[in-house]
C-alpha cells in the first residue's frame, strides 16, 4: 500500500464505497442489452506489466483502456488486432502486495492502477468493441492488512472478530493443508488463526452469514460498475474443498453467489479456479458457466513438447462428458497457461513452431480458450512468480508505456519477442494467433461444437471433428518437427492450413512439421 490512510474500519456497503472515492454506483452498462452469449476467446491480463499510461512504471487502467485496440480494435474487417472476445484482469483491488491476491478494500481500485472513474471508463470503451471483461474477484481471503482483520486483532468482540476463522483449545496447530502447507499462523496478538495460502491472507469464515452477505455486496457493487463477470479466484478453498463436507459446503456457496448475481445480470459470466483432477473439478459446474481445464492444459503442453500426442482429443472428449453430467450449458475453461505456472515458451524451449502448434490446438478446442498475456508473443519465463509475471514487451527496446516496475529477467528486448518487431513479420507467432482466433471465429463448429477424436495412423499427428448444426470440420495438427502423411476420408476438402505446403489428394493427407490443417 502506498500510504493509504483509513478513516473507518471498514466500507461495507457499495454505497458507502462510492461516497469515500467521489464516484457512485450507477450501472455502467445503462441502456445496453446485455448479450447472452458466453462464448469467446479471452486474454489474461496482468494490468501492472501491461501498459503504463502515467509514466510511474507500472502498467494501469488508462494503459489498459488505450490499448484495447491491440486486443480488439471492434472492426471485424481489419487484421492488427488479436481480435479476443473477453478480457481477464488479475486482480485490480487495494492490496500490499505486487500480485494484488490479498485485498484491503473490496469497493476500490488500487491507486497504482488508477481509481474507479478509470475502471469504469475501461468498461464503456470494452463494450464499444463488445469485449466483455471479468475481474479476479479474490474472496477465499483478505489481506492480514485489511481493516477488517486489523479490528478482528484487537478487540474479540468486533463484528469483524467471527469474519475469520479462530484457534480453539481443540485446534491442532500442526494442521496441514491438502498440500502440505501449514494453515494455522500466530498473529501479532499471540492467537492463531487460518490462512490456506500463507500469514498475509487469513481466511474468511464462510460459515458466518454475515461474510456471504459481504461478498454478495462485493460482486454486486462490480456488475454496477460495468464488469461482466468474474474470475473466482481458489473457487476450491472457501471450506474444504477436498473434503466431502467442505466440497458440498463449497457448492451451496457458489450456488448462493451465483443466483444473487444473476439477480443483478441475468448474463454474468462466472469461471472459477478449481485446480485438481477433473473428477474434483466437475461438480463446481452445478454453480459456475466455466472452469480451468488444468488437466487438459498438461495433455496439450505435454504433448507438443514430445512432438507426440498423449491423448488430447480422448482426455478432451472425457472430460467434456464428465462435465456436461452436471451442466449440459457449461464452457471449458481451456489454456495452455496462466499466471501461477512457467510461461508455455519456456515449457518449449523457445520453439516457435511447437509454439503455434500449442496455439493451433488450443484455439480449435471446444471451450473458451484463455491466453496468458505474453503468450501470443513468446514470451518466457519460470518461477518464481515475479518472473512469470514478467512486463509485455511492445517494442524491441523502450518506449511509449513500456512498463518497468520489475527488471526483466527473461524478456529484455532486443530478441524479437515483442509486437514491434513481429507485427511486420509474417509468419510471427503474433500473427499465427491473430489467424488462428479470426479461424476460430469465422467457423461456428469450431466455437460450439461437439468433439470426437479422429483415429489416424500415425501419433506425431492430434485428429478431431467438431460438429454444430450438421456441419462438421476435421482438424488435423501435426506436432512433430517432421512432415507426416494420414489417410483421411476422400470426401472433403481442405479449407485451411496454417501455412503453405499442406496437401490433400483423395485420401491422402500431407502435412508439413508443425502445422494445422481444418478439412469440410
Amino acid at each position: 500500500m502506498k500510504g493509504k490512510k483509513w478513516t473507518a474500519l471498514a466500507l461495507t456497503l457499495p454505497l458507502a464505497a462510492s461516497l469515500s472515492t467521489g464516484v457512485d454506483a450507477e450501472t455502467v452498462h445503462k441502456g445496453k442489452a446485455p448479450t447472452a452469449d458466453k462464448n469467446g476467446v479471452f486474454y489474461e491480463v496482468y494490468v501492472n506489466s501491461f501498459y503504463d499510461a502515467n509514466k510511474d512504471g507500472h502498467g494501469d487502467l488508462k494503459g489498459l483502456t488505450q490499448k484495447l485496440d491491440y486486443l480488439n480494435d471492434g472492426n471485424s474487417h481489419t487484421k492488427n488486432d488479436l481480435q479476443v472476445n473477453g478480457i481477464w484482469m488479475m486482480p485490480v483491488n487495494p492490496s500490499p502486495s505486487y500480485h494484488k491476491y490479498d485485498v484491503t478494500d473490496y469497493y476500490n481500485i488500487d491507486p497504482q492502477y488508477g481509481n474507479l472513474q478509470d475502471f469504469r471508463k475501461l468498461m464503456k470503451e470494452a463494450d464499444k468493441r463488445d469485449v466483455k471483461v471479468i475481474m479476479d474477484l479474490v474472496v477465499n481471503h483478505t489481506s492480514s492488512e485489511h481493516p477488517w482483520f486489523q479490528a478482528a486483532l484487537k478487540d474479540k468482540n468486533s463484528k469483524y472478530r467471527d469474519y475469520y476463522i479462530w484457534a480453539d483449545k481443540n485446534t491442532d496447530l500442526n494442521e496441514k493443508g491438502s498440500w502440505g502447507q501449514q494453515v494455522w499462523h500466530k498473529a501479532p496478538n499471540g492467537e492463531y488463526f487460518y490462512g490456506t495460502f500463507w500469514e498475509g491472507m487469513p481466511d474468511l469464515n464462510y460459515d458466518n452469514p454475515e461474510v456471504r452477505k459481504e461478498m454478495i455486496n462485493v460482486g454486486k457493487f462490480w456488475l454496477k460498475q460495468g464488469v461482466d463477470g468474474f474470475r473466482l479466484d481458489a473457487a476450491l478453498h472457501i471450506f474444504k474443498g477436498q473434503t466431502p463436507e467442505g466440497a458440498k459446503k463449497n457448492i451451496l456457496w457458489w450456488n448462493e453467489f451465483r443466483d444473487a448475481m444473476k439477480k443483478e445480470n441475468p448474463n454474468v459470466y462466472l469461471t472459477g479456479e478449481v485446480w485438481d483432477q477433473p473428477e474434483v473439478v466437475a461438480p463446481y459446474y452445478q454453480s459456475l458457466d466455466s472452469l480451468f481445464n488444468f488437466d487438459l492444459a498438461g495433455k496439450i503442453v505435454s504433448s507438443v513438447k514430445a512432438g507426440n500426442d498423449q491423448g488430447i482429443a480422448t482426455a478432451a472428449a472425457a472430460t467434456d462428458e464428465l462435465f456436461k453430467s452436471y451442466n449440459p450449458n457449461k464452457i471449458d475453461g481451456i489454456f495452455l497457461t496462466n499466471h501461477d505456472q512457467n510461461r508455455v515458451m519456456s515449457e518449449l524451449s523457445g520453439d516457435v513452431n511447437k509454439a503455434k502448434s500449442a496455439a493451433s490446438i488450443l484455439l480449435t478446442l471446444p471451450g473458451n480458450p484463455y491466453i496468458y498475456y505474453g503468450e501470443e508473443i513468446g514470451m518466457t519465463g519460470e518461477k518464481p512468480d515475479e518472473l512469470i509475471r514478467e512486463p509485455f514487451r511492445w517494442y524491441e527496446g523502450n518506449g511509449i508505456g513500456q512498463t518497468s516496475w520489475e527488471t526483466p529477467v527473461y524478456n529484455k528486448g532486443g530478441n524479437g519477442v515483442s509486437v514491434e518487431a513481429q507485427t511486420k513479420q509474417k509468419d510471427s507467432l503474433l500473427n499465427h494467433y491473430r489467424e488462428m482466433i479470426r479461424v476460430r471465429q469465422q467457423h461456428e463448429e469450431l466455437v460450439k461444437g461437439t468433439l470426437q477424436s479422429i483415429s489416424v495412423d500415425s501419433k506425431e499427428v492430434v485428429a478431431y471433428s467438431r460438429t454444430y448444426k450438421g456441419k462438421s470440420i476435421s482438424v488435423y495438427h501435426n506436432i512433430s518437427n517432421q512432415p507426416v502423411k494420414v489417410s483421411v476420408a476422400a470426401k472433403g476438402n481442405l479449407i485451411f492450413a496454417s501455412e503453405k505446403g499442406a496437401k490433400k489428394v483423395k485420401n491422402q493427407l500431407v502435412i508439413p512439421a508443425n502445422r494445422t490443417v481444418l478439412i469440410k
